[in-house]
């Protein structure tokens, strides 16, 4: 049976941040801590949602790490509980907002934050006791501010995910004037997660035609409107289309993602360097070709309903489609470039097999196909 739930409110619109005051009235929010990285502040966009919040209390936690870290969730915690802080607005890109959901876990929950993952069973433990939380996405790529999961470095290294309902943002304020000047790279990056979410949620294999429905329109604005995002980071219709295709993926995620994330999940984890979204694009073309051979895609003609949503003339064009786009955003050419080695790959392969997306590619991988995909993903 397909579990279909969409529940939290979303601002999408140029010049959104003007309902942040509204969305903290209505939530009941009396001092929000605001969960954000140096990044964010040295761009000068915390300074924006300061502004709009002229009256408001509030504290201010600036140290997110870039993939965050059970450590930095800690700290949160304790700059939320000295400062008497009942909520939380994250204000960034994935990081900011994972983070953020591990503090609204951590300060209302005894215990390691290891036993709430997923893969640990945790998901159950995780109760509406958590803090209440804003997401301002300061990126297109994760979809975090509309999704029920975080993905964190759990201080064993493990780079885990946790899920609940209970932590989906009450209000997503996606206002796409605050990703205007976002630099080329990271522009690049943070789209083509928003298109891995959507061409692998579109692929697993589980009953949701809503998610699929989803992630085709994710997918048609995100792959037609990167590259201008890309070359002119001031075009305000393409940052538009492109913060509407993350909020896409990640709605259609719900249905289960696959081997790009287990693999990325399992790479950043090794090396928390390592940027989720270029991780993304570069696995993305071999798990395309994995999975081209899995009876539900085939049967059910996935790739040539990728295509269709791409542009392209067919499904086996897709893979080539997508390599050739990595290349055309001037992002790194295989793993080879990002300094991963084959004496890393054992490792990798026992936590991608161990990891929450891997039950949900559309063909089971074994160690031995991960291999493939990984030789494969070196140079593309």
């Amino acid at each position: 049976m397909a579990l279909i739930q969409y529940i939290t409110h979303i601002h999408l619109a140029h010049g959104a941040l003007s309902e942040l005051p509204a969305e903290i009235a209505r939530i009941g929010m009396r001092k929000p801590l605001i969960v954000t990285d140096p990044g964010v502040r040295a761009a000068g966009l915390l300074d924006k949602v300061e502004a709009v919040l002229a009256g408001q209390a509030f504290a201010v936690f600036d140290q997110v790490s870039s993939n965050p870290t059970e450590a930095s969730v800690l700290a949160g915690v304790e700059v939320a509980r000295s400062q008497g802080c009942d909520s939380l607005i994250a204000v960034g890109g994935g990081s900011a907002i994972d983070c953020a959901k591990g503090i609204a876990i951590a300060a209302t929950h005894a215990g390691p934050l290891t036993q709430y993952a997923t893969i640990e069973g945790g998901s159950p433990r995780i109760t509406d006791a958590v803090l209440p939380l804003i997401a301002i996405p300061t990126t297109s790529g994760t979809g975090s501010e509309v999704a029920r999961g975080a993905i964190l470095i759990v201080q064993d290294g493990r780079k885990l995910g946790f899920h609940s309902w209970h932590l989906v943002p009450r209000s997503a304020i996606c206002d796409p004037a605050l990703t205007l000047g976002l630099p080329p790279a990271l522009t690049a990056a943070t789209g083509m997660d928003a298109i891995a979410h959507c061409i692998e949620t579109f692929l697993a294999p589980a009953f949701n035609p809503a998610a699929d429905g989803i992630a085709l329109e994710g997918l048609r604005r995100g792959w037609s409107h990167i590259v201008r995002a890309t070359v002119d980071g001031l075009d305000e219709e393409a940052r538009l289309n492109m913060m509407t295709a993350s909020i896409h993926g990640a709605l259609a995620f719900q249905k289960g993602l696959g081997c790009v994330h287990s693999l990325s999940h399992s790479l950043g984890g090794v090396n928390p360097g390592l940027h989720h979204g270029t991780l993304n694009a570069i696995f993305l073309p071999a798990v395309v070709r994995f999975n081209s051979e899995a009876a539900s895609v085939r049967q059910e003609q996935r790739l040539d309903r990728l295509a269709q949503a791409m542009g392209l003339s067919g499904g086996d064009a897709v893979a080539l489609a997508l390599a050739a786009m990595v290349q055309t955003l001037n992002l790194p050419a295989g793993l080879a470039a990002l300094g991963v080695v084959p004496g890393q790959f054992d490792t990798i392969i026992a936590h991608a097999l161990a990891d929450h997306c891997h039950k949900t590619n559309p063909r089971q991988a074994s160690r031995e196909d991960y291999l493939q995909m990984l030789e494969d993903s070196m140079r593309i």
